[in-house]
């Protein structure tokens, strides 16, 4: 099998986050910070760890400003519910994921925001200025397309937010893990990910890194491990936003897929996803009847001219090609590209990725175009 399906999730996990999740399993899964035995001490210190770790994988302030979610959905339904709380505009970006369109069209039903999104093809800076308003009170934006992999200038967008002292939500599911990311270089209010794609976790982890400790509303309410007397969620990070029993082995994935990053070094697995994913794109390029192909990061999208992309990904299933079809949760982004009809075959790539696959996913498309 080749799996090449990454931007969804990361397959396979590296063996030393197996065996990290087994230990855990086996040797001290209690209730962090809800008994005081062994086992339950003993996991609240290894997601404390795992906080750290993913701090200064960031760059943030302070571990504690790393709360621990779910998903990347969960992360950002938290960050954009807690920060906009009330009718106000917001800026955001034409290719979002839908994790960051339906919040938003909840809060317009809701409170009656309104949003405006710049136009990701033009010079970011004077988009912004052009679209800013005196009511505007939030940007929320994709680091890169999950459509196309092509990145947003998170530069500008954090000088513009300081400038403007307007707060900045970013969406980092498909970057993180695959370059280097400093929140020292480019701050932002909240930073938003999945533990379970390029930071190769386990599905279950998230993260939501804050920037500040600023009070504002809890988001899920429930059993926080301290302060039980009050009937209110703990008023400071991260308690505040993580309420009920954690994901103990999604945590400790997470941290252990830190450990993987480091240990085989980011720039040594951006440089190898750049090399196959360049190999691909000229390969399918010399295909006729490929009807476009994009492609930045690890990921490529490409269709073919009158086939629905769902078809394509089953035939390239059939032989034992991994891809994901369809509008990938971003309509958006596919009205952008003008493939609202069909979709398009999403390749995403991790550093497990070879060369070889990339040639035999060649052959496949050469095979595929002659059959239909």
């Amino acid at each position: 099998m080749i799996y090449f399906d990454n931007a969804a999730t990361t397959f396979p996990k590296p063996k030393s986050v197996i065996r990290a999740v087994n230990e855990c399993l086996n040797k001290y899964c209690g209730n962090p910070g809800r008994s005081s035995h062994s086992l339950s001490l003993r996991a609240s210190e290894e997601i404390y760890e795992a906080r750290e770790k993913i701090a200064e994988f960031l760059g943030a302030d302070r571990a504690e400003r790393v709360v621990f979610t779910y998903n990347a959905t969960h992360a950002l339904n938290l960050a954009i519910k807690t920060v906009i709380t009330e009718k106000c505009h917001v800026i955001t970006s034409d290719v979002e994921h839908n994790s960051v369109i339906r919040p938003l069209e909840k809060l317009r039903r809701t409170l009656g925001i309104e949003y405006s999104c710049f136009d990701t093809d033009k010079e970011l800076s004077g988009e912004l200025e052009r679209i800013v308003r005196e009511d505007t009170k939030c940007i929320v934006s994709t680091v890169a397309s999950n459509v196309t992999g092509k990145n947003t200038d998170i530069k500008a967008l954090s000088d513009f937010s300081r400038k403007k002292n307007i707060p900045l939500i970013l969406d980092a599911s498909q970057t993180l893990g695959h370059e280097p990311f400093d929140l020292n270089l480019t701050p932002c209010t909240v930073l938003c990910a999945p533990g379970h794609k390029s930071l190769f976790g386990i599905q279950g982890s998230g993260i939501a890194v804050f920037s500040d400790d600023t009070l504002r509303d809890s988001f899920i309410e429930g059993g926080s491990g301290s302060e039980s007397i009050k009937v209110e969620m703990p008023a400071r990070l991260p308690e505040r936003y993580e309420a009920g029993t954690p994901s103990v082995p999604s945590i400790i994935a997470l941290k252990a897929g830190i450990d993987f990053i480091n240990k085989v070094g980011i720039d040594s697995i951006k440089e190898k996803t750049d090399q196959i994913r360049l190999e691909i794109i000229d390969r399918l390029s010399s295909l006729d009847r490929i009807s476009f192909i994009t492609g930045a990061g690890a990921i490529i999208s490409f269709g073919i001219r009158d086939v629905p992309s769902s078809k394509i990904s089953e035939m390239l299933d059939d032989v034992g090609i991994c891809t994901r079809s369809g509008l990938h949760c971003s309509p958006s982004a596919h009205k952008k590209l003008g493939s609202l009809d069909y979709g398009t075959v999403r390749i995403s790539l991790s550093c497990f990725n070879t060369k070889k696959e990339a040639d035999m996913l060649y052959k496949a498309m050469k095979d595929i175009l002659t059959s239909i």
